[in-house]
């Protein structure tokens, strides 16, 4: 899985030191949810703090695991995940809020993304639209069966992931507003389940760099259903290891 692999070395952008990352990261996008992540980890302490990019680093089983903030949409998701995999990271969970595209579902379902329409423009400076941006198959069995053992209500299934949070809010509002309403009409039949702004970016960019990633998410950022998520997603990360040190016997 090590297809990509550059000299480790403090990272510029993260101002994060290759010896304090651990090989599984989760990724939330605001910085303010890094330490809410972090609190579920043992002896967690933060190691960088760069611009929209906050990192913590504790264990889970033994295992060194962080949490790195990516800031809104691919540019900078892109970036994160460019430094994390150059300085030892091999497992990216996305860990993220977005909105609903489904009437049968609730703002308090999870959402466990295998794939993502590739709505969005960073990750064609990867691979062209033809290749498609899909999630690693053990981490997203990983984060289904930690959902389910928590109980939790959960859809598995594609996202979208776009370029402009107010474009898609406010379509109305812009001179190509036919064509964004039609597109959103397109992924809604097609069964597109979320709209969100990094997935296609992690999947296309960790297959790209030989590491596995995934990604979960909720609509509705409650106090409750965004402990939901950050525990269904610390309970994957632990699925993860045990699978991983189960190889190694």
């Amino acid at each position: 899985m090590d297809a990509y692999l550059i000299k480790p070395r403090s990272q510029g952008l993260l101002a994060c030191p290759p010896q304090q990352i651990g090989r599984y990261i989760l990724l939330p996008g605001d910085p303010g949810r890094v330490p809410m992540i972090a609190g579920l980890l043992e002896d967690a302490v933060q190691v960088a703090e760069n611009r929209e990019f906050l990192t913590y680093t504790g264990k889970l089983l033994g295992e060194q695991v962080s949490v790195t903030s990516t800031g809104i949409g691919g540019p900078s998701t892109a970036i994160a995940i460019e430094e994390l995999v150059s300085i030892g990271a091999r497992v990216l969970i996305r860990v993220g809020t977005s909105g609903l595209m489904q009437s049968f579902m609730e703002s308090t379902d999870l959402i466990v993304t295998w794939g993502a329409v590739r709505d969005e423009h960073t990750s064609q400076c990867y691979a062209p639209l033809a290749y498609p941006a899909v999630a690693d198959l053990e981490v997203t069995l990983a984060l289904s069966a930690a959902a389910e053992s928590l109980g939790l209500r959960h859809f598995i299934g594609v996202s979208q992931s776009k370029d402009s949070f107010y474009a898609e809010h406010q379509p109305h509002r812009m001179p190509v507003k036919h064509q964004l309403q039609q597109n959103w009409f397109a992924w809604q039949k097609a069964g597109v389940l979320c709209s969100e702004m990094e997935a296609a970016t992690l999947f296309v960019l960790a297959r790209m760099l030989g590491v596995r990633a995934g990604g979960i998410m909720v609509a509705g950022p409650t106090s409750q259903s965004l402990q939901d998520l950050i525990t269904t997603a610390v309970c994957a990360v632990k699925i993860l290891i045990l699978a991983e040190k189960e190889r190694r016997q």
